[in-house]
């Protein structure tokens, strides 16, 4: 049986700050250029001022799990060998939460407010997706 990929995201123009950070090794979010919020994904709109004034800022990379489930079916024969695996749900420093994936734990070793930091998981020349792994506190 041929090995199957892993789907990767589709850089659209208006992620793609993003994408070209990410591939750079650095996480950045889009923030108001208003009010000051930072939001992920981006949007045309800030949904606190309804601005359409929007920068890109890097931010730390560091978080905290929020909330996650541990998938343990296949839904899509790229992530077969890694099931059972974990989505996660991290909330960044800077306030905004992203979806993403920890890496080096166990899925049940997981907790809500584990404190992670970002790594990234080049895909292809055009994708490097940020994951998480465990940090120590403080």
């Amino acid at each position: 049986m041929p090995e199957v990929s892993k789907p990767a995201p589709a850089v659209t123009p208006q992620m793609a700050p993003f994408f070209a950070a990410a591939l750079r090794g650095e996480l950045m979010v889009q923030q108001c250029a208003d009010c000051g919020a930072s939001r992920f994904p981006a949007r045309e709109i800030c949904p606190g001022c309804l601005s359409r004034a929007a920068r890109w800022i890097k931010v730390s990379g560091r978080g905290e799990v929020l909330s996650f489930n541990v998938m343990h079916q296949v839904y899509h024969p790229g992530f077969a060998a890694e099931v059972p695996y974990a989505v996660v749900m991290i909330k960044l420093e800077e306030g905004p939460a992203m979806v993403s994936n920890l890496i080096g734990v166990k899925p049940h070793e997981i907790r809500c407010g584990m404190p992670v930091e970002v790594v990234f998981e080049r895909v292809n020349d055009q994708v490097a997706l940020p994951k998480f792994r465990p940090r120590a506190a403080g």
